[in-house]
Parts: structure tokens; sequence; C-alpha cells
């Protein structure tokens, strides 16, 4: 069985970042592991992400972040919550200086992957830490 049989992701770019090259490689490593990816692409607002979430059914939101759009990922992190989406990762990755991926994380972001982070690392952290991970283990 792959990683991430049963998992569906959400990889994006959040407001007017337009860095596309690491949510689409991270994209086909998932894929390639068996995730079911959703990719929504760029310019996406944090309502966008949370509405797409909720249709699609996701396990897993991923935010591919090379700017200065912290507001936006905090609140992304704050819609997840009204929306009782507590049980949904909210993972990003990119380029992000220590303290705003401290704050980041004090907010309420799972996981940040920084620059280096390898495939394997992403993989095997969404598959044993998202909801549809979680669900398999107890069915």
């Amino acid at each position: 069985m792959k990683a991430g049989n049963g998992i569906k992701v959400i990889v994006t770019m959040i407001g007017l970042d337009g860095h596309t090259t690491g949510g689409e490689v991270v994209s086909m490593i998932l894929r390639d592991a068996g995730f079911e990816v959703v990719y929504l692409g760029v310019n996406q607002t944090p309502q966008m992400i949370i509405d797409a979430a909720i249709q699609e059914d996701v396990d897993v939101i991923g935010i591919s972040s090379h700017a200065s759009n912290y507001e936006q990922i905090e609140e992304l992190v704050g819609l997840a919550r009204a929306n009782e989406l507590d049980d949904m990762l909210i993972v990003v990755g990119g380029n992000i200086p220590r303290e705003p991926a401290a704050q980041l994380l004090a907010k309420g972001v799972h996981k940040i992957f920084l620059p280096g982070s390898s495939g394997a690392t992403i993989v095997d952290y969404l598959a044993s830490e998202s909801r549809g991970a979680k669900a398999r283990a107890v069915a």
C-alpha cells in the first residue's frame, strides 16, 4: 500500500504569491506516493481555500509560500477553526524566516517545511499525522 492511500491534500499558493515550482513539485511527489492531490494553483484567498477544503473533503491543506503573506495564512487557520476543521492539517512549505515561522506555528499551522526538506519527510509526516491516516489506524 502506498503511503498516501486514502489521504486527500489541497496544494495551493495563497494571495499574490506566484511562485509555483515548489507547489507543483510537492504535488507530484504526493501523487507519486499515492495521495489524492487537489491543486488549486495561484491567487487563492483564505476563504477560497477553505471553501475548496470543505467541498473536496480534504485531510490536509498545503500552502506553498515564498512571499510575506503570513497574515493570510493566519486568516486561513482562523477560518479552518471557525468551520470546525480542527482535525485537518495545515502545513506550509517555503522560504520562511525563523520569526514568522514561529508565529505561524503558534497560531495553529501544524508543520513548516523549509527549503531542503525531502519529499520523503513530507510524505512521512502527512501519512502519519493527517486525519485520513488516523482514521485508517482506528478502522
